[in-house]
């Protein structure tokens, strides 16, 4: 049985057995910006305040025992800003994995990034290389920090590498499958979410785990990233185990 398929079976067990809390949880971290704007501060200020925030939950998923945790720090799209806002990002990115990690380590939380991470500066990315292999072995939180991710992207990164293998002449084409094609997503060994959050109300997914988000529940908050608090995010999960998942059925 493949693992993707029997960790899906798992899930429906648990939830048959009563048990509603997620495993997995993915959030859109949507509103440092206009939470800038609101309080007359610059951008960088709200991204700042985002980062404080991640911490906060971070801290809360390990308290509460979540296993894995997704967030969406920066698409393949977010190229497309201003260059200053872009770099100030890059550095942000650099700065908070420098120093953030010990409390990372301290807490067993193992840190992977998922993206086309080789489009990244080469400080910022020997950062995440290092930070990656320093806490494989970590046994707490998983925590996975999208980065130069989009969905599009990653499955068509993923139609490549099996385009190739079918030219080598090492897959049949007639064993393509949905397991198959999980196993070469950048999220490949890591079960999909039950429940995907989306602060500061759009009602869109943002070209965020668009196959790993099937069955997914979809909260949406008004709530801006920056204040979003562990308290918001037991809201979200206290809906979501009010929710009953069909699965298609």
């Amino acid at each position: 049985m493949n693992k993707l398929l029997s960790s899906g079976s798992t899930r429906r067990g648990r939830e048959e057995g009563g048990d509603k809390s997620p495993r997995h949880v993915a959030i859109i971290m949507d509103g440092n910006r206009r939470w800038a704007q609101e309080h007359g501060k610059p951008r960088a200020a709200g991204h700042k305040e985002g980062v404080k925030s991640l911490k906060r939950l971070v801290r809360h998923a390990g308290e509460v025992g979540l296993e894995f945790l997704t967030v969406y720090a920066f698409s393949s799209e977010n190229w497309q800003r201003t260059e200053e806002e872009v770099s100030f990002l890059m550095s942000l990115f650099t700065d908070v994995l420098k120093d953030e990690f010990d409390e990372l380590a301290e807490n067993r939380v193992r840190l992977r990034f998922i993206g086309q991470l080789s489009s990244m500066p080469g400080k910022l990315r020997r950062s995440m290389e290092e930070s990656m292999e320093k806490t494989r072995d970590n046994t707490g939180l998983n925590l996975q920090v999208a980065i130069n991710y989009g969905a599009r992207l990653e499955i068509t990164e993923a139609a490549r590498e099996i385009a190739r293998l079918v030219r080598e002449g090492s897959l049949d084409p007639e064993d393509i499958d949905e397991e198959m094609i999980s196993r070469h997503l950048f999220t490949r060994d890591i079960p999909d979410p039950e429940l995907l959050i989306r602060t500061g109300g759009e009602l869109r997914l943002s070209n965020y785990l668009l196959w790993q988000s099937a069955y997914t529940e979809i909260y949406v908050t008004p709530v801006l990233w920056p204040d979003f608090t562990p308290a918001d995010y037991q809201q979200a999960v206290a809906e979501f185990a009010r929710r009953h998942r069909r699965y298609g059925s």
